[in-house]
């Protein structure tokens, strides 16, 4: 915003006192007012952190064939003084939670609302598996306390299913939450402020088709959020509302996909080597730049 020579002071002469300010007077969902609030330093809260978001389908469904040489990676790279956010999706039973609730008429907040308690299941197993080195559980009360536990080598281990609750926006189509854990641990990387995030799935990033049935398939090794969207492709690793959400982010401006059936891949993007797909946003060009 430009700036206000009337910053703090008491301005009267319409039957009003105001507190001096740029928004002074100004509807807050004017266009011209939102425009010229994106202007501006925006502070990090951790910036030197890395949000893991593990999958719950594509990773803890697999059991300890999948979970167990990705949990040692992740310990040896804590120990390496690597400093990140551990989060996890609910995997198949989410899906079958959902589809209780869909069948029993519940309304979308209230589906949202019993999700999260079902990821709480795959938080705990990873939280006790890395327990010996240094794992914690985050839950949204002891946010601001992650700047302790980092600083003492700990890892936060949280749901990614975004606390809306009762208040989550209606979907456009369809009945289920589209703010599911992807969006969740995408949300919570902005606003710690990381500059990038990884989706631990189980493929090696994100193809024009599905690799599984067309071996021929193409994977993009970076691509912009606003490209896939408009691809409108049949299947993707992330939530189509990430993409969304990444065109309009401020501090998170790209996020890569990586395949963690293979956990060298985890060490490989922490140590900035080029792996899997990374997407970006409108801002990914300013900032490498």
């Amino acid at each position: 915003m430009t700036e206000d020579t009337t910053a703090g002071k008491l301005i009267t002469g319409d039957g009003r006192t105001h507190v001096g300010s740029g928004l002074m007077r100004e509807s807050l969902v004017s266009a011209k007012l939102i425009a010229e609030t994106d202007a501006g330093e925006i502070r990090p809260m951790v910036p030197d952190i890395t949000m893991i978001a593990i999958g719950g389908s594509s990773i803890m469904d697999r059991g300890a064939e999948a979970v167990l040489p990705l949990t040692d990676e992740i310990a040896a790279l804590n120990r390496e003084g690597y400093k990140f956010i551990l989060g996890v999706g609910g995997g198949a039973r989410s899906r079958h939670t959902l589809a209780i609730g869909l069948d029993l008429g519940l309304p979308l907040g209230g589906l949202a609302r019993i999700v999260g308690g079902v990821e709480e299941q795959n938080r705990d197993m990873l939280q006790f598996l890395l327990a010996p080195h240094g794992a914690v559980t985050l839950i949204k009360d002891h946010f601001q306390d992650l700047q302790l536990f980092l600083s003492r080598g700990m890892i936060p281990v949280c749901i990614g299913q975004p606390p809306y609750h009762f208040w989550e926006p209606p979907p456009k189509d369809g009945r289920l939450p589209e703010n599911g854990s992807d969006v969740g641990l995408f949300l919570m990387a902005e606003i710690v402020g990381a500059p990038t995030m990884v989706f631990v799935k189980d493929v090696d990033g994100v193809y024009d088709e599905d690799p599984r049935k067309n071996p021929n398939a193409t994977r993009f090794e970076t691509i912009s959020a606003a490209e896939l969207l408009e691809r409108n492709l049949r299947d993707l690793p992330v939530e189509r509302e990430v993409l969304r959400c990444l065109e309009n982010s401020r501090l998170l401006t790209s996020i890569v996909v990586i395949n963690g059936r293979e956990p060298k891949q985890l060490r490989d993007f922490l140590e900035g080597k080029p792996v899997g797909t990374r997407i970006h946003n409108r801002r990914y060009a300013e900032t490498e730049g």
